[in-house]
């Protein structure tokens, strides 16, 4: 595999997640699924109520966290969900900020 190819089959998404995302069990679910499909990267609750999270890792796993997001845990309502593609930058594994 080349360099180029190995840096194309790695993506980094960073998403926020808007509604009633806290206190729902939101990071801790995010967390074992991103731990579950070999995503780095972390997950956090922002001062304003919202979560934001980074995932890095192979397209389809991201993606599929990414539109978990969407969802989130049973007691959570997502209102809305923005996504903003970065470089990857060698996260392998995942934290709860």
């Amino acid at each position: 595999m080349t360099a180029a190819s190995e840096e194309s089959s790695t993506i980094r998404r960073r998403v926020r997640v808007l509604g009633r995302v806290q206190a729902v069990g939101f990071r801790a679910s995010c967390q074992a699924r991103a731990v579950d499909a070999g995503i780095g990267g972390w997950v956090r609750n922002t001062e304003n109520g919202d979560v934001e999270a980074v995932f890095e890792g192979s397209p389809r796993a991201v993606e599929e966290l990414v539109a978990w997001c969407r969802e989130g845990p049973p007691w959570a309502k997502v209102d809305h969900v923005d996504v903003a593609n970065e470089q990857p930058r060698g996260e392998t594994s995942f934290t709860v900020r």
